[in-house]
């Protein structure tokens, strides 16, 4: 793996001034002469009309502690000004870059490298960069940064390869992978595999290549999430859930309706509203009047028997560790919701009041009903409060009235969702668990070892 570092395009300068410091010297006993002929190439070189003023340096090798700290402390020593640096290490392989300015002393600098490197067990490699390539690693911040995240039960070379084409496609650089979990190809049942790919280009083919991300997720049944690179991305401060088939397995109302013998009838109104085919509180008065005459014994009795999405508790947890506000945002019933609030640690709730009175349900809810306006209307409210920006928000939901909501966050979630959902959000994520969101705010698997273990 190459480092995070400038790499410039080739430009034609002498034959001599390109072996010398781009051919890799392992020998010791070489570099004398190597160093003489960089000095005389580089001398000439810098007074040409393709002056050379930096040269990009590449240690690899086996990965041992003490490396980086040998390597920087000759440059220290020889006064050399370091422009970029970058370092990764794959399973004990190490890849280090520098980006150094370059003088017609770095002959004896390369020389020092070459022994040092040499007797660390690595190799070194030297290139020249030309002016105008520095110009134009100058001018990269300009270009649109982004980042894919590859979330599945296991991540393959076929997946791999398949996002990798996309965004070669559509012009897109990829500057940096990362493993966000702790394996690739776990072999633990519903175990989280996830990979991080930085990559960045001209913005104008973001669409097109959402549309071949979203294609890609379907035919190889994994998530692929694609964000704007920001401040942002790295600073979001508030997670809003919706509950019924959110945060838990289950429609709240659907399991009442059960109860009450209107199962059918529910369900199949249920299902219209999820799916946008109907007014969100035209259908769901229509289906809490269906309740009536339920016990309110009957209706408590349900709050431990739906049980949370996967990886609910992990999450919340981990956003509590991590100070983040939370909220549940529900169309449902505020009993459910403030037991799951309880139990969580939920920071704010709002969801529907299920009127009853002397111990019966009276089907109806106390006003104003909790719809998607209203859901999005509280995120807004709560932001506020908090002295959060929208950007720095998360919302989480599955059904056609968590819509607004998904729209207003900074990113929206559309989790284990309807089509139409799946379509409007920003985000979709079926393949894992409810924690599986957390590599999208750039949490690691080994983040949380530590805690998790204990």
């Amino acid at each position: 793996m190459e480092p995070a570092i400038h790499s410039c395009g080739a430009q034609k300068r002498p034959r001599s001034c390109r072996a010398a410091l781009e051919a890799p010297v392992s020998n010791p006993a070489q570099s004398a002469s190597a160093a003489g002929l960089l000095l005389d190439t580089l001398d000439s070189a810098m007074t040409s009309s393709a002056r050379t003023e930096a040269v990009l340096i590449h240690f690899s090798g086996h990965d041992a502690p003490g490396q980086t700290a040998a390597l920087t402390g000759i440059l220290a020593e020889q006064n050399v000004r370091i422009l970029d640096i970058g370092q990764a290490v794959v399973h004990e392989s190490l890849a280090l870059g520098f980006l150094v300015e370059a003088d017609a002393h770095f002959a004896a600098v390369k020389a020092l490298l070459t022994e040092r490197a040499h007797a660390l067990g690595l190799q070194a490699r030297f290139r020249a960069v030309p002016h105008r390539s520095l110009e134009h690693w100058e001018r990269r911040p300009q270009l649109r940064h982004f980042i894919v995240t590859v979330l599945g039960r296991a991540i393959t070379a076929r997946q791999l390869a398949r996002v990798s084409s996309i965004l070669t496609r559509h012009g897109m650089n990829i500057d940096r992978i990362e493993r966000l979990s702790g394996q690739l190809d776990p072999e633990t049942a519903n175990a989280n595999a996830c990979v991080e790919l930085a990559a960045s280009g001209d913005p104008s083919a973001e669409t097109a290549m959402r549309a071949d991300f979203v294609a890609a997720a379907q035919q190889l049944s994994i998530d692929i999430a694609f964000q704007h690179e920001s401040i942002f991305r790295r600073n979001r401060r508030l997670f809003a859930f919706d509950m019924d088939s959110t945060l838990i397995q289950g429609e709240v109302i659907d399991e009442l309706a059960r109860m009450a013998g209107v199962g059918e009838q529910v369900a199949r109104i249920t299902e219209q509203a999820m799916r946008g085919e109907l007014n969100f509180d035209e259908s769901f008065m229509r289906r809490v009047a269906l309740l009536r005459g339920l016990s309110s014994e009957r209706v408590v009795t349900l709050l431990h028997s739906i049980p949370l999405a996967e990886g609910a508790e992990r999450l919340i947890r981990t956003l509590r560790l991590l100070g983040y506000k939370t909220a549940i945002l529900s169309g449902g019933f505020t009993f459910f919701a403030r037991d799951l609030q309880q139990r969580l640690g939920i920071d704010y709730v709002h969801a529907n009041e299920l009127e009853m009175v002397d111990g019966v349900v009276t089907g109806r809810v106390t006003p104003p009903i909790v719809n998607g306006a209203r859901k999005a209307e509280k995120l807004a409210e709560i932001a506020l409060a908090e002295g959060f920006s929208l950007e720095q928000c998360v919302a989480v939901g599955d059904g056609a009235n968590d819509i607004p909501m998904l729209n207003l966050a900074g990113m929206g979630i559309a989790y284990r969702a309807k089509p139409l959902v799946r379509q409007k959000a920003g985000h979709a994520i079926s393949a894992l668990g409810l924690d599986g969101l957390l590599y999208l705010v750039n949490v690691r698997d080994w983040d949380l070892r530590a805690r998790e273990s204990t």
